[in-house]
């Protein structure tokens, strides 16, 4: 048995502290190398892919003629098997820094404020009734028939 492994080459966000910073990784040419030697060490582990993120297209294209494993970019050109964005850079509810690689395609980060402005008032309204005596009335509220109610009660008396 075994488990698929994806990897993860070029720049990776957790490990920003030993870059100095966030930026791109493979713009010096040993630099570059550290990256595919990364990529063919995962390769020799066995791994299925790896996510190369922002790293020089040029870099990754030739990476991608010497490995035989599923290469996932991410701000790396088009040379990888597929591209990846985050959702929030998609979807435009990155309200901070969008990175230079990522496309926003809608912006749903006002919809989603004004969504959240409703949810506020609705919640609001709903607090306001419950202390006015306003919510619930009747009809928010189940019955029970006379007979059935007597019988409740004493079958808890």
């Amino acid at each position: 048995q075994s488990i698929p492994v994806i990897g993860h080459c070029g720049y990776i966000p957790y490990r920003m502290t030993w870059l100095g910073k966030a930026r791109a990784v493979g713009r010096k040419g040993a630099e570059a190398a550290e990256v595919y030697r990364r990529v063919k060490r995962y390769e020799d582990a066995g791994a299925v892919g790896v996510e190369i993120e922002i790293v020089p297209d040029r870099v990754v294209q030739e990476i991608a003629k010497r490995t035989n494993i599923l290469i996932m970019s991410m701000g790396a050109g088009t040379a990888g098997c597929c591209q990846y964005l985050f959702a929030t850079d998609v979807l435009g509810t990155n309200t901070g820094h969008v990175p230079r690689h990522a496309k926003v395609f809608a912006n749903l980060a006002k919809e989603e404020e004004r969504l959240h402005q409703m949810r506020v008032a609705a919640f609001k309204q709903l607090d306001d009734e419950v202390k006015s005596g306003a919510y619930p009335q009747p009809q928010h509220t189940l019955t029970i028939k006379d007979e059935e109610f007597e019988s409740f009660l004493s079958e808890i008396d």
